[in-house]
């Protein structure tokens, strides 16, 4: 198993090899610690757990490949491992966040903070790295900016099992039309598909962000509106399948809002839907979540 641990804090190849060694409750001669300037041929290549350190510049210090050999144990994963490792080596650890996102990681500190960060890498020959942003205060990183990242938001994924029926269906009928972007198939299955994944996030409390931009919720009921203008474009019988899957999930937003006709007046206005208000639009956007979340 190989886990990657972006670190704040230097740390010389003992100190490193000595947390390794804690995290996995091993010997610490059991840790071969190697940097940019170790001998190759001097390291020990049949050492249980195999460490990579490479010297950074910017705010972060070191980044850490560990390999550990089947039967090292325990195994933590890369959240459990960075978060004992920022314990035991009193530093800030970084790992990259699920997310298909460049800047998108966790952050761990000694003091058992755990939080999204925001990391930036230079394009230089030797790339500069900065935490541009988290997501709550790290005591160690004091002059960080605390925001919220939308972007994080954006890429996080819900299921969507009623999309993927009516997806399989019109792949039935035609998987060219439903695979090709911009063709009323490929909208249809595309919008219903945004259309759900913010009604189950509702449903899930906003998890796993516990909050929601304003700017995406807002997109999310656009492609509620969209379905209903692409509806002018399907077969009666694809109409059909569409309403089908529609329809439990309004119900379920129903369920899950409150009727407001005002409610979009307290949005900041570049968060407004061009020119359009609840009174000019679909019903959903007579109706928002309470508490708001954002």
């Amino acid at each position: 198993m190989i886990h990657s641990l972006l670190i704040t804090g230097p740390l010389s190849n003992r100190a490193a090899a000595e947390a390794i060694a804690h995290c996995f409750g091993i010997p610490v001669r059991d840790v071969d610690m190697a940097d940019e300037h170790t001998d190759q041929a001097l390291r020990n290549w049949d050492a249980p757990v195999l460490c990579e350190k490479v010297t950074v510049r910017g705010d972060l210090a070191v980044l850490l490949d560990v390999c550990t050999r089947d039967g090292v144990g325990p195994q933590p994963d890369e959240a459990g491992l960075a978060m004992d490792f920022a314990r035991v080596a009193r530093t800030v650890v970084l790992y990259a966040a699920e997310e298909a996102l460049p800047s998108a990681y966790w952050l761990a500190a000694d003091d058992g903070t755990v939080t999204r960060a925001r990391l930036l890498i230079s394009d230089d020959e030797e790339p500069a790295y900065t935490i541009d942003a988290v997501e709550a205060p790290v005591a160690r990183l004091p002059r960080t900016p605390v925001t919220r990242l939308p972007e994080i938001v954006r890429e996080q994924r819900t299921a969507t099992p009623v999309s993927d029926r009516f997806t399989s269906l019109l792949q039935a009928l035609d998987s060219n039309r439903a695979e090709e972007p911009g063709t009323p198939h490929w909208m249809a299955r595309t919008r219903l598909a945004a259309w759900e994944q913010l009604v189950r996030t509702m449903a899930d409390r906003w998890a796993p962000a516990n909050w929601y931009p304003a700017d995406l919720y807002l997109e999310r009921l656009e492609a509620r509106d969209e379905l209903e203008t692409i509806r002018r474009q399907l077969t009666p019988r694809v109409v059909e399948l569409l309403e089908s899957a529609v329809e439990p999930l309004d119900a379920r937003f129903l369920e899950l809002t409150v009727q407001d006709d005002d409610w979009i007046d307290g949005l900041p206005r570049p968060s407004r839907p061009g020119g359009a208000t609840p009174r000019t639009c679909g019903w959903w956007w007579h109706r928002r979540p309470d508490p708001l979340p954002w």
